[in-house]
């Protein structure tokens, strides 16, 4: 889908500055007020937005931001890799402390989230936003800390998925009024009544209608409903076979929607900051890319390793009945 995000006809006689103070107005409207029109023909659909942005960050804080979303990537992506080679010498505490799922980064996500709505200069979060509760469940995902003992395990874990939870609706306050007012800006004309004045033929609803994609989303609470059946699993000493294989299942219906939406964003997203935009969601897919291939792997030694003991005792008895 071709993205055009140029202004209607009414401010295009407007100075590059007005037009860029319409788009933040546009993108950062958190209230869109509908009131009657004397044109039901050409206007059925009549909205301003009647509400005030309170400005941008310092630059200072996107950078700071930008590196420390940086910093978690490659905090996951060295512990993916390390734990391919299986040369990894970090303990799973270790490496719990260094994902963005765990204690230390989860919460300074949560509050960049939190704060997200005017962090809009240098690292937007409105375009990057999703990408980082992307690396959040793909890090919750392929990491388990197996050796660590069950009290903290499950404080760990339970810890994890309110974080995520949290961060979910955080970046949705961010996402809905940006994907409102990219509704608004693409989908209408402007009556010129006032800067933010439009026309529609249909409603405008929150979040719009071009982009479809939420953190509070199915893939939310398919890697949520994971991390509970891991706690289940560890507290009921994993003798249950049922709920490991629902497990397995919820974790692999999990990276297959964190894919899909990956995709999705990719090709939806408006093209603004398009090195920004490529640089986040390429990133994303690399992990995903070395998790599919750390599977195959994974499944590959199993069955060899499979193999070899049927080979193995398969010779062995073949001896014993030789003896015999």
């Amino acid at each position: 889908m071709q993205w055009q995000l140029l202004l209607p006809e009414y401010p295009t006689q407007q100075p590059e500055w007005v037009l860029e103070d319409i788009r933040l107005m546009f993108f950062k409207c958190v209230k869109w007020q509908f009131e009657e029109t004397m044109d039901p023909i050409n206007c059925p659909y009549h909205y301003f937005c009647d509400s005030a942005y309170p400005g941008n960050y310092s630059p200072a804080v996107d950078i700071l931001v930008l590196i420390f979303t940086t910093a978690s990537y490659f905090a996951t992506l060295i512990v993916m890799v390390m734990e391919m080679s299986g040369k990894g010498k970090l303990g799973n505490l270790s490496k719990r402390y260094l994902l963005p799922s765990g204690p230390i980064s989860l919460p300074l996500i949560i509050l960049v989230l939190a704060k997200g709505y005017r962090i809009n200069t240098i690292f937007p979060l409105s375009l990057a936003g999703p990408a980082i509760l992307q690396l959040v469940h793909i890090s919750a995902l392929s990491f388990d800390g197996r050796a660590v003992k069950d009290i903290k395990y499950v404080f760990f874990e339970a810890s994890t998925i309110s974080g995520i939870l949290h961060a979910s609706l955080y970046l949705d306050s961010i996402l809905l009024p940006y994907y409102t007012g990219l509704d608004a800006l693409m989908a209408s004309s402007f009556s010129g009544e006032c800067p933010s004045c439009v026309c529609r033929k249909g409603a405008l609803i929150v979040g719009g209608r071009l982009v479809s994609y939420r953190g509070w989303s199915v893939t939310t609470f398919l890697v949520v409903g994971a991390l509970c059946l891991r706690i289940v699993c560890r507290v009921s000493g994993e003798r249950t076979g049922n709920i490991m294989l629902v497990k397995s299942f919820l974790e692999g219906i999990g990276w297959i929607l964190i894919t899909l939406d990956c995709i999705y964003l990719s090709r939806k997203s408006p093209p603004e900051r398009l090195t920004l935009h490529v640089a986040v969601f390429g990133g994303i897919f690399v992990l995903i890319c070395l998790h599919g291939l750390k599977t195959a792997c994974s499944q590959i030694i199993r069955l060899y390793t499979k193999c070899n003991k049927n080979r193995i005792g398969n010779i062995c008895i073949a001896k014993k009945m030789e003896e015999t």
